[in-house]
């Protein structure tokens, strides 16, 4: 379908003069000279730690979360063309005005619902829109909120919006989880399905069991595992049989749906309760059409291709495998995102360099995104990956281990200390 628009002659506008912007406050201008003189100037002596070389045509870019590559897939593109030439932005205004059950938002958030096992979903303009929103009117002041030192940071900001308590909890512990409990009392659980700075599972069951004994709220964000794991792309929760001890179910649509867009799973009841408590929420604009088009469009190709899925897995094992053959510090992750935890950012951004020098491209994880001194190059793998980029990985990995002091590293340092000690894995 395509719209023909009059010609029209674009008007000429005046230009104006750049102007000095005004000089900041002390107390804001010594945070912004911080930033440059004690990060970029002395830790990343003076290069920006996230500007690397520039990939070329031929380059291994592992830094996208698109793990099912769908990023150009034409029943998706097409949809969204579709939908745009057909009802253009829609209405800009906020989700909350938007009550007609026939609403395309709706309807879709019913069809996402049936496929997760859940009552309700609720689509919000994004991940962090979706953690933040529903942390902050779940949790008052005095509530106790168990967070895995790992966790997003959408929802440790949540715990911010609140004003509540946070109660850190060691990474995949549910007895340090259950010992924090009893002495703080019931309140919310959150947790990652998969972690995204390491690849990591989290111990599902065992932490539902203990959200059920101590009467607490148990929130699980799939971001990493909605879409890739599960028959159908339903993510780890509902393979594993736990929607019916799961409270709420979270995801950025960012990933292997490619969408912008966040997705909260919920019950009937709390839906319309979320939609006048949820700052985020009430005050961001709704989703566009073209939006709810391509998500519509992803979740059916999500479901009916299931090949993607599989492939994904193959050359998850594929890698991990040569990795840890090769020597390289990766046991505490399973899954597509493989984290190369070098320590500071000025070893990274040696790593990365001797990564790119190889054509390979990830991407530079630090603080705030990672504990100081726990910076990593993380390689995100994905199902466009076929079997020659896959040995173009694999040789690179192998021509580098002996040049980018893999014994140095903190996260080789961690596994020699934790050797003997079990794995909690649970995968569907």
């Amino acid at each position: 379908m395509s719209i023909s628009f009059p010609s029209v002659v674009t008007p000429s506008f005046p230009q104006l003069l750049p102007v000095r912007a005004p000089e900041l406050p002390e107390f804001a201008r010594q945070r912004v000279e911080r930033f440059h003189s004690e990060r970029v100037q002395v830790g990343w002596n003076g290069r920006h730690i996230l500007r690397g070389a520039r990939p070329g045509p031929n380059a291994l870019q592992l830094q996208s979360n698109d793990y099912l590559a769908l990023t150009r897939h034409p029943d998706i593109v097409n949809a969204q063309r579709a939908a745009l030439a057909c009802a253009g932005n829609g209405n800009m205004m906020s989700g909350l005005f938007v009550q007609e059950d026939d609403d395309p938002l709706h309807v879709l958030e019913r069809e996402l619902a049936l496929a997760l096992g859940s009552e309700e979903t609720i689509l919000c303009q994004s991940g962090y829109v979706a953690n933040v929103g529903l942390v902050q009117c779940l949790a008052g002041e005095r509530t106790p909120v168990y967070i895995d030192m790992l966790a997003h940071a959408s929802l440790w900001e949540g715990i911010k919006a609140a004003g509540a308590q946070a109660v850190p909890v060691f990474h995949n512990d549910p007895d340090y989880l259950e010992r924090q409990i009893l002495r703080h009392g019931p309140g919310l659980i959150l947790v990652d399905s998969i972690y995204s700075t390491n690849g990591s599972v989290c111990p599902l069951t065992r932490f539902a069991n203990i959200a059920q004994r101590q009467g607490c709220i148990f929130i699980v964000d799939e971001s990493h595992s909605l879409g890739t794991h599960g028959v159908h792309g339903e993510g780890l929760v509902a393979s594993l049989g736990l929607s019916d001890r799961v409270h709420f179910v979270t995801a950025s649509l960012a990933k292997a749906y490619c969408a912008r867009a966040g997705l909260i799973s919920c019950s009937r009841r709390f839906k319309p309760y979320f939609a006048f408590e949820s700052m985020p929420a009430i005050f961001s604009s709704t989703l566009l059409p073209p939006e709810l088009a391509g998500i519509e469009a992803s979740h059916r190709v999500v479901q009916r291709e299931g090949w993607r899925r599989a492939r994904l897995q193959h050359v998850t094992r594929r890698v991990r495998e040569a990795l840890l053959e090769l020597g390289y510090p990766v046991r505490e992750g399973t899954e597509q995102i493989i984290a190369l935890e070098v320590g500071t950012e000025a070893a990274v951004m040696r790593v990365r360099d001797a990564f790119e020098a190889e054509n390979v491209f990830g991407a530079v994880f630090c603080a705030p995104a990672t504990a100081k001194n726990r910076a990593l190059l993380r390689l995100t793998l994905h199902a466009g990956l076929d079997d020659a980029a896959v040995n173009q990985l694999i040789d690179a990995c192998t021509r580098l281990r002996d040049k980018v002091d893999l014994s140095e590293w903190s996260a080789t340092r961690r596994e020699r200390r934790q050797v003997g000690k079990p794995a909690l894995v649970e995968v569907a």
